[in-house]
């Protein structure tokens, strides 16, 4: 699963990074912390214009869906879309076909259970880099208003070792485009076969992890804040690995 990511990235860095320019620049808010349940706004770079960074929310919509009640209703199941149904699922398939996306971001959250508790990880690449996620987008309309809502959904795939130990009740973690292979992604000639190969779980030695403080659980809080990534001390027993 992957609904927790940090993207603390101004526009300066997003637009440099991808060599695009934000269409609607004033409807970003960089944040250390975001959760998809929230549907918030994120940066995503959409399949057929490479150049133009879009910002859209959290929670596919299907095209094919109907009303607004609805809409509000599958959105919430799909946040994640699976790399091995993705491509076959109603919800997802066309989208998998013509509409897939990059969500840019610093790194992104996992829980690690052990015994009776839950041990938030920040993960990250180990260069540092910005992380392209692996995403599918869908534009929806409303019937009834006219309006037009864009949405995206990120694809999750197998753990490797890393997020197997970390995420080990599920044993899964978002689809990374690797920088080489982000073009191959976006453009509407990749093969099929070409785009499974890309939803394989990303190499572990390329990332790293460490463990952070209770303040992400805590709902009461301002969790934009970069203490949220920093690292904290565990007990090595409280650890799996």
């Amino acid at each position: 699963m992957c609904f927790t990511v940090n993207v603390n990235l101004i526009k300066e860095e997003l637009e440099n990074r991808y060599g695009a320019t934000f269409l609607d620049p004033d409807k970003y808010r960089p944040s250390y912390y975001y959760h998809a349940y929230a549907m918030p706004d994120l940066p995503v770079i959409c399949e057929g214009n490479s150049k133009k960074i879009s910002v859209m929310k959290w929670g596919l919509i299907p095209y094919w869906t109907k009303s607004r009640q609805e809409a509000d209703e599958i959105r919430l199941k799909t946040l994640n879309a699976r790399a091995e149904s993705a491509e076959s699922k109603p919800s997802f398939s066309p989208s998998f076909s013509s509409k897939r996306c990059l969500v840019p971001v610093s790194g992104f959250f996992e829980w690690q259970h052990h015994k009776s508790e839950k041990i938030p990880w920040y993960i990250f690449r180990s260069d540092e880099d910005i992380m392209s996620l692996g995403g599918l987008w869908a534009e929806w309309t409303d019937r009834s208003t006219g309006e037009i809502l864009n949405t995206f959904s990120v694809i999750t795939t197998t753990a490797n070792r890393l997020m197997s130990e970390i995420h080990n009740s599920r044993k899964r973690m978002p689809v990374i485009i690797e920088k080489d292979n982000e073009q191959a992604w976006l453009s509407p000639q990749t093969s099929t076969d070409d785009l499974r190969c890309l939803l394989e779980p990303y190499p572990d030695s390329v990332l790293r992890a460490h463990t952070i403080s209770n303040l992400i659980n805590d709902r009461t809080a301002d969790r934009n804040s970069p203490e949220i990534i920093r690292p904290f001390a565990r007990p090595a027993e409280n650890l799996l690995f």
